[in-house]
C-alpha cells in the first residue's frame, strides 16, 4: 500500500515522502496514529505543493538573512563601561550587553543567543563578534569597548 508520511518515521522516511508499506502496517499503525495518509492522487498533489511551499519559504528566509547580514557587516558598536587600573573592566561585556547596544545605537533587535563571543570581553579594545542570523548565515561586527 502506498502512503504519504505526515511526520518523520524512523527507518521509513521523512515528512512528505511517498513510500510503499505493507497493508497491515499502514492500517494498524501508520494511519491510526496519523503518521501517514493514503497516497491518492489528490493527496500526492497536496504533498507536492506543501513541499514546494516550504522550499519557497525557506529560500525567502535565507534571502532575508543575506540582506540583514550585509547590513550588519557595516555596523560598528561602541560600548562604554567602567574600568579599573590598566584598562581592566569591572565584570565583563556579555552578548546581552552587545544586543542591548545594537538596539540602542542602530535600532536592530537581535536575540542575545544569536551573538557568539569566543571568550568573555574583559579589557578595553576592539573585538570582532560573530552574529548568527540564520543557521547557514552569519556575519561579523566590530565592538569597541571604551572605558568610562
Amino acid at each position: 500500500m502506498k502512503v504519504i508520511l505526515l511526520q518523520e518515521v524512523k527507518k521509513l522516511g521523512q515528512k512528505g515522502d511517498v513510500i510503499e508499506v505493507s497493508e497491515g502496517y499502514a492500517r494498524n499503525f501508520l494511519l491510526p496514529k496519523k503518521l501517514a495518509d493514503v497516497a491518492t492522487s489528490t493527496n500526492v498533489n497536496n504533498a507536492a505543493q506543501k513541499k514546494a511551499s516550504e522550499a519557497r519559504k525557506q529560500q525567502q528566509a535565507i534571502d532575508e538573512a543575506k540582506v540583514m547580514a550585509s547590513q550588519l557587516g557595516k555596523v560598528e558598536l561602541t560600548i562604554a563601561v567602567k574600568t579599573g587600573e590598566g584598562g581592566k573592566l569591572f565584570g565583563s561585556v556579555t552578548s546581552k550587553d552587545i544586543a542591548d547596544a545594537l538596539e540602542a545605537q542602530h535600532g536592530l533587535k537581535m536575540d542575545k543567543r544569536k551573538i557568539e563571543l569566543k571568550e568573555a570581553v574583559k579589557a578595553v579594545g576592539t573585538y570582532p563578534v560573530t552574529v548568527r542570523i540564520h543557521p547557514e548565515i552569519s556575519t561579523q561586527i566590530k565592538v569597541h569597548i571604551e572605558g568610562a
